[in-house]
């Protein structure tokens, strides 16, 4: 089933223009039963402007900062491409002659599609969302809930939490990745109320020497001071917040004029965050949580309950089906501080990476399998000195991204070969293999969302 292609994809970096989008170009290849074109959900903000609209999404016109949309905007960026059956981002059938609308009704009445386990687990559902997203402007502190929590927030309040799922997820770099991942060790974080005054005021002496007490203490008791740390953060007054967040602000771009590195003390992030959000408590955050660069490949992990925040970059991303998120800075969004504060799980950890594995039976193939049953990806690096690279058949259903070469594609229910290059994807049955016919001596790369159970 093809979900979305775009050829000739080129990107261009925020600021710059495009060709208004037309209608969508032809080209489609589509089989009755299982292949056919859909509408990916696409939401604005990112920092790439393509070419061309992505055929077969929604063109999103979007605006810069600060000016008016108008129905006659060439650029449009996007922040989020979703790829899946969440009823939030329902991709859209648009072949009229299939009586299903959406890539979720059309699950729902070909089950055989989903695999005889992940049909059986997840009661007739794709168990994951895929997406890639574009990162300009750093996104919200937050973190997501587990099963249990996530029923009362749907039940408590379900226009902020809109379904009863969990929603661990992983983050594959496609760029320099650049993100905030789960709490920094202790002994990171009362350096920082050393050499930060500012935050140290914030969260007051007691609370500060508790937590350098628990340096020499067992595991609970070092949460239980980390927690109180974080907790009086959140919960700072926001007069008091945009004060002292101004003091620093100032400070450490007196010293960076006088020719100091504030590096110690992270004063470029500082100031990014403070432009992008003036006065927002999540500024003081990356004091307390792990500053991390990925390369691309390179992924993170975020179970349930672990604080996060992604800063700039560009990714794929995999996840249990939701949209849940419980949110406290760095947004103009809900905030719900008091269950963040309450949920989040107060491990210190510095190793955040998460690491794939190299499959045994394919040299060009890598695994990130999360220890979550929702989703696994596969990254597929095929050099482009071969000519044909054979999709294995899983026994669940798939998403396939290309992100860079140039392919057609095969299988027993395409009637017809299926040209894809960067930016297509295919979504893939249960138990399908597909062929592949790399059509340029260029290196392939793509990810593959899946559910191995």
């Amino acid at each position: 089933m093809k979900l979305w292609e775009q050829r000739d994809r080129e990107f261009f970096r925020e600021g710059h223009t495009c060709q208004k989008p037309g209608p969508v170009p032809r080209g489609w290849r589509f089989s009755k039963y299982s292949h056919f074109p859909v509408r990916c959900s696409t939401m604005p903000g990112g920092r790439w402007v393509p070419t061309v609209k992505w055929l077969g999404c929604w063109p999103v016109v979007t605006h810069r900062p600060g000016s008016q949309r108008t129905s006659h905007m060439q650029s449009f960026l996007f922040l989020q491409l979703w790829m899946g059956s969440h009823p939030r981002g329902d991709a859209k059938i648009l072949d009229n002659r299939i009586s299903q609308k959406t890539l979720g009704q059309w699950i729902s009445e070909n089950q055989d599609c989903l695999g005889s386990k992940v049909k059986d687990t997840f009661n007739g559902k794709l168990p994951f969302l895929f997406k890639v997203l574009s990162v300009e402007t750093a996104l919200s502190i937050q973190a997501h809930p587990d099963k249990e929590l996530a029923e009362k927030l749907h039940l408590q309040a379900p226009q902020h939490y809109p379904d009863a799922n969990h929603k661990p997820e992983m983050a594959i770099a496609l760029t320099s990745f650049q993100g905030l991942c789960g709490f920094r060790p202790i002994e990171e974080i009362v350096m920082f109320l050393t050499k930060v005054p500012e935050l140290r005021f914030l969260i007051g002496d007691n609370a500060a020497a508790q937590l350098k007490g628990s340096m020499s203490s067992d595991s609970q008791a070092a949460a239980s001071a980390l927690q109180s740390c974080f907790s009086h953060l959140m919960r700072s007054e926001k007069n008091v917040v945009v004060e002292q967040l101004s003091l620093l602000v100032k400070r450490i771009s007196q010293q960076a004029a006088a020719g100091n590195n504030m590096e110690d003390i992270c004063g470029e992030l500082l100031l990014q965050l403070h432009q992008q959000y003036p006065g927002d408590i999540g500024c003081f955050a990356i004091y307390f949580l792990n500053l991390l660069t990925l390369k691309p490949g390179e992924a993170m992990f975020l179970e349930a309950n672990v604080p996060h925040a992604y800063l700039k970059g560009d990714c794929v991303e995999c996840m249990a089906c939701s949209d849940n998120t419980v949110r406290a800075g760095l947004t103009p969004k809900f905030i719900d501080v008091p269950t963040l504060c309450e949920m989040l799980s107060y491990i210190p950890s510095k190793d955040r990476l998460f690491l794939p594995t190299r499959s045994q039976e394919d040299p060009y193939l890598s695994v990130y399998d999360p220890p979550v049953p929702d989703f696994t990806v596969m990254k597929m690096e095929v050099p482009g000195s071969n000519t044909e690279y054979k999709v294995l058949a899983v026994d669940s259903a798939s998403i396939l991204l290309v992100v860079q070469g140039r392919v057609t594609a095969s299988s027993p229910t395409a009637q017809k070969p299926i040209p894809l290059q960067r930016g297509g994807v295919l979504f893939i049955g249960a138990n399908e293999s597909v062929s592949l016919k790399l059509t340029v001596p260029e290196d392939l790369l793509m990810f593959r969302a899946c559910c191995l159970l």
